[in-house]
């Protein structure tokens, strides 16, 4: 996988070829910085606790996150079959840093639409980067039409500044050197749609009402994107799922009533034909087919590299990255998955079955869904809560791991960001701790 990426990359350890295919994991020669010891350093929330960046070995966690290499040997004569054609190189997810190509020069400004108590610190950040880090800051043109940005005198000349853009209209995909978001889980969400291929890194700060996906307060901010502007930060890949959405040639009848359709819409002909479409998207949490409307059980067939493994019969069905796995899939009663698995869940919604529980597939394979042909009704599917249509019998829904992740820039490391999140968020596991006997019992 080679993606075009001008301004920035993960670094890499300087070691030799032959080190390169070394397993810490399995070996147990894990290194360990005299100066900057990472275990046992103190919980805080600054990013300026980090060591200062020097030498990338200084960040090296005390284990690798990949598992231990296996041993492909079997027995006295048996053995893998060896086929390099096959072989993926993943750099260990506890060494993924970023860093720059040339010194990041644009970013993309993200705020929370409608939400009055983002308006100052939109404006704090915006002052600091255009007139302390004189970049180019890109923001979305419907932001600024709120009349409390617009009746500000004293942020008019910073307003000059900006660079604005529509969704769905203009492509910035090539002009971002990072994003910064400003409110909740879904300015991340909002973030990834806006780029369909590579993803600029994502620093997000956590001012909307959950922040699972957020960590960074915004207090102070200045210090940290400074650091992030110098590439003193950790990064964690967030696997996005490549969808494709195949409609299949129908004609549509319309029946018209004094010229008038069903919907009130004034039609033009008696008969409206509906070509082909493929639409593709990339999706950060997941892709959700349900019932919508109908009060008949959703029926679809699920295909996995071809095969029919089962049928949904049910409300609905999730397709989840491990991202997703904390959202809506989490509610359904699937597991939680920290992002750097490769992996995608499948999540029954409310299953008419006893039987049917979550699972968990590899991210390389290929999943299909469609209408069963003996579905009662449609179903209707989402993406990350977005772009909601209707899915008649022909359609088909094909869904794989995308190539492009998204760069979530860590306040800490991917491992202690995640779990403070958990515990956060999601209260993971609060309990009322049982006491202890007061004096000691013989059993």
């Amino acid at each position: 996988m080679e993606a075009e990426q001008e301004n920035f990359c993960i670094s890499k350890d300087d070691e030799s070829a032959e080190s390169a295919f070394h397993c810490s994991a399995c070996h147990d020669d894990e290194e360990w910085s005299c100066a900057n010891p990472i275990r046992g350093r103190a919980k805080t929330r600054s990013l300026s606790a980090s060591p200062a960046l020097g030498s990338t070995k200084e960040f090296r966690r005390t284990r690798s996150l990949h598992g231990p290499c296996p041993v492909t040997t079997f027995g006295p004569k048996a053995c893998m079959l060896q086929n390099p054609k096959t072989i993926m190189h993943i750099q260990d997810p506890a060494s993924q840093r970023l860093t720059w190509n040339k010194p990041p020069k644009s970013v993309l400004v993200i705020k929370k639409i409608r939400d009055a108590s983002l308006l100052q610190p939109f404006k704090e950040l915006c002052v600091y980067l255009t007139e302390e880090n004189n970049m180019i800051v890109y923001v979305e043109k419907k932001v600024l039409e709120d009349p409390a940005i617009v009746n500000d005198d004293n942020f008019g000349p910073v307003k000059k500044k900006f660079c604005t853009f529509r969704e769905d209209y203009d492509d910035i995909s090539n002009q971002i050197d990072f994003i910064i978001c400003l409110g909740g889980d879904g300015t991340l969400l909002y973030a990834s749609s806006l780029f369909q291929g590579s993803v600029p890194p994502v620093m997000a700060f956590h001012l909307g009402s959950l922040g699972f996906l957020t960590p960074f307060n915004f207090e102070n901010f200045q210090s940290q994107v400074t650091q992030v502007i110098e590439g003193n930060a950790a990064l964690v890949l967030r696997s996005r799922l490549k969808v494709k959405v195949v409609k299949e040639h129908r004609e549509k009848k319309t029946l018209i009533q004094n010229g008038i359709e069903e919907n009130g819409v004034i039609s033009t002909s008696l008969e409206m034909e509906m070509g082909k479409q493929i639409m593709q998207y990339q999706v950060l949490n997941e892709v959700v087919v349900d019932r919508g409307p109908s009060s008949y059980l959703s029926n679809v067939d699920v295909f996995l590299n071809g095969h029919l493994i089962t049928t949904v019969q049910g409300d609905g069905v999730i397709v989840s990255t491990p991202t997703g796995s904390t959202a809506y899939a989490a509610a359904a009663g699937a597991s939680m998955i920290h992002p750097n698995v490769p992996a995608i869940m499948i999540t029954p919604i409310c299953p008419h079955s006893l039987s049917f529980r979550p699972i968990v597939v590899p991210a390389g394979v290929e999943l299909k869904i469609m209408l069963s042909p003996d579905a009662r009704n449609t179903a209707w599917v989402s993406f990350d809560g977005r772009k909601r249509q209707e899915v008649c019998h022909g359609d088909s829904i094909s869904i794989t791991t995308s190539c492009y992740p998204l760069p979530s820039i860590c306040f800490r490391d991917p491992v202690s960001d995640w779990f403070e999140s958990l515990a956060e968020c999601l209260h993971w596991n609060v309990r009322k701790k049982q006491n202890h006997f007061a004096v000691e019992e013989e059993f």
